[in-house]
């Protein structure tokens, strides 16, 4: 696979955008003008701008409105400010991140760390790219650095990769909790004072521990987050260059004037809107004033001492509710006050015996859900940190299926930790903690109020019935402030990260997050498929037909609205609700086009290798 890599390795990963104190408060200024009018605007659509005569059109919208208002504030207050750790100088010797260190011989010794490659089916000439890059890794300091490759796949190549690089292979004789089980089964034979934890595509820049072991200086940071950064996304190709090889030399003339308009128009650049700056630099990064920023796995370092504590103690408070449920249980059915403790005591063991042990909890998102886990623990108060600097480079899916396996265990697992342990009901967290949980996990809800948008513009151009009691003066006056100083506040919020496809893709997602969203809630377990890292081979329109046909049914609802608007054949349309419907449908269709668009996109020649698309059900 090294031809693919040699076209990439010359990038350079962002810089994280600069700090800064005036426009925090520009964004805190417009973002609390943006509730106010967003309160204002909701009091007014609930008492006044009902549509009586079409409560069954009227009603859901503005439901969704007010539930899309609820993420806006989470949002909000995530955003709020930024409160970046300071760097530390990197520990010299492991009593430098403990509590109250002594000087005895065993806590003056180097540091030990652990870096982790947990793998299942990925090809050996991959990971080797990985391992070569994380034996580079250099630190001011002695230090010993082992690495591990994590074989679920118990392969003979793989093993004999480990022996040629000369690192550690560790396999087992199930796949039991998958990932998250792979990592325990680990630790069970590892003692490294620290855990790297990275993706079999992980590969770590020297930089990674000189940058981010300073912070465990502090003996109640658990965890460290860097950035993940995909270096292979597709870099597109400017407009004029395009139209000059699709159509001929003269047509790069129309190119720069349509430049010289909108700016630079970049075609095929990171079509499935991979780029996670916005994720880790923006909201992330944001979370460390309140302690909530949560491991997202491969590129965070963990304090081996915060993962089996943390671990040790929810093992014992799940033991203790189960053990508490079943007593209740049996007390019901015999009638008696208490339970003989005999009886109780032997329950206990057998509950012991059949709960698994699991620093990292078996589950989908083991990432997030551990996280919680940490930021409960009372007794420690367990802190994270996100360091804003990235610190290794992974590969990015490159095609519509890949990104659709991956987005539906993101969302279904995040569906079904908000379902089954809320965090908002979880003791030891902030309130300020459980909002920032809360926030993504909301996120994830989306799909239903945004099925509503969707909607909305679509039903009134084809029945020309209105969703408001009036498409009026009053209506635009509360409307607009509200509209307007949240695209400003978001505009503001961001700056220096590019956020618009972020939030067209955040729309077109709606098919897999009802899909999500209906798994869980049948009860159905979220899958653990490993994601794939080569490109599916064709093209995958039938993984958009939900999104062709809002935008379908989006074009020829618009111009059957605006056809007989002119005509006056049918309805009784108004200018002012065509024109905000006319805006609000477009702004849809760009969404949907976008997803459709990803469907056959196909990388230019000398990027990744097809592989078959038949090795990719994972029964979602």
């Amino acid at each position: 696979m090294d031809f693919y890599f040699k076209e990439f390795e010359h990038r350079k990963p962002p810089e994280p955008v600069s700090y800064s104190m005036p426009r925090e408060l520009l964004y805190q200024y417009l973002a609390t003008c943006n509730l106010t009018f967003g309160i204002w605007y909701l009091w007014w659509r609930w008492s006044y701008a009902l549509n009586y005569d079409a409560l069954w059109f009227s009603l859901p919208l503005v439901v969704a409105e007010s539930c899309a208002f609820i993420g806006s504030m989470l949002f909000t207050f995530n955003l709020w400010k930024t409160k970046d750790e300071p760097r530390k100088a990197p520990p010299y010797k492991i009593n430098e991140c403990v509590a109250n260190g002594s000087l005895d011989s065993e806590s003056t010794r180097p540091i030990s760390v652990d870096v982790f490659f947990p793998t299942y089916d990925e090809e050996p000439d991959l990971v080797r790219l990985s391992i070569l890059d994380a034996q580079k890794i250099r630190y001011p300091h002695a230090i010993d650095i082992k690495i591990f490759i994590l074989d679920d796949g118990k392969r003979n190549e793989m093993a004999s990769l480990a022996a040629e690089l000369e690192v550690e292979y560790i396999t087992r004789d199930s796949n039991i909790g998958f990932k998250a089980g792979n990592l325990r089964n680990a630790l069970e034979q590892t003692a490294g004072d620290f855990i790297v934890i990275c993706d079999a595509d992980t590969r770590p820049f020297p930089t990674i521990l000189e940058h981010t072991l300073g912070y465990f200086r502090d003996p109640d940071v658990a965890w460290v987050q860097t950035p993940q950064w995909f270096f292979d996304l597709p870099e597109g190709e400017r407009l004029p260059a395009w139209l000059e090889r699709k159509v001929g030399k003269s047509s790069s003339i129309l190119g720069r004037l349509v430049e010289r308009v909108y700016g630079p128009v970049t075609i095929g650049a990171d079509p499935f809107v991979n780029d996670p700056q916005m994720f880790y630099d923006v909201i992330q990064r944001r979370r460390n004033w309140v302690n909530a920023s949560f491991c997202c796995g491969a590129g965070s370092i963990h304090r081996r001492e915060a993962v089996m504590e943390a671990a040790l103690r929810s093992y014992s408070e799940q033991i203790g509710r189960e053990h508490k449920e079943v007593e209740k249980q049996i007390r019901k059915l015999t009638k008696e006050k208490c339970v003989d403790r005999d009886v109780s005591e032997n329950l206990r063991q057998e509950i012991m015996f059949d709960t698994e042990f699991t620093p990292y909890k078996f589950h989908v998102s083991e990432d997030i859900y551990t996280s919680m886990v940490l930021h409960s623990d009372t007794e420690r108060e367990w802190r994270s940190i996100l360091h804003p600097h990235v610190e290794s480079k992974m590969l990015s899916p490159q095609d519509l299926q890949t990104w659709t396996v991956q987005r539906f265990k993101y969302s279904g697992g995040s569906i079904d930790i908000c379902f089954n342990d809320n965090p908002l009901f979880r003791k030891g967290m902030s309130i300020k903690q459980k909002m920032m949980y809360g926030a993504s996990f909301w996120a994830n809800l989306s799909a239903i109020w945004n099925v509503i948008f969707l909607a909305s513009p679509i039903l009134y151009f084809l029945t020309s019935i209105a969703p408001v009691s009036a498409y009026d003066t009053t209506f635009y006056l509360h409307f607009l402030p509200f509209i307007l100083t949240a695209e400003v506040a978001m505009m503001v919020g961001t700056w220096g990260v590019a956020g618009y496809k972020g939030k067209t893709n955040y729309l077109s997602f709606f098919p897999v997050n009802l899909r999500a969203l209906w798994t869980v809630f049948r009860g159905r377990k979220i899958s653990f498929p490993a994601t794939p890292k080569e490109r599916q081979n064709g093209t995958f329109g039938h993984l958009v037909i939900p999104q062709m046909m809002v935008f379908g049914l989006s074009l020829f609802s618009l111009c059957f609205a605006w056809f007989n608007y002119v005509t006056g054949l049918f309805g009784t349309y108004s200018f002012g609700g065509l024109v905000l419907n006319s805006f609000w449908i477009i702004n849809n269709m760009m969404a949907m086009w976008g997803m459709i668009r990803a469907a056959y996109w196909v990388p230019p020649v000398g990027n990744k290798q097809d592989k078959g698309s038949e090795e990719l059900e994972y029964g979602i």
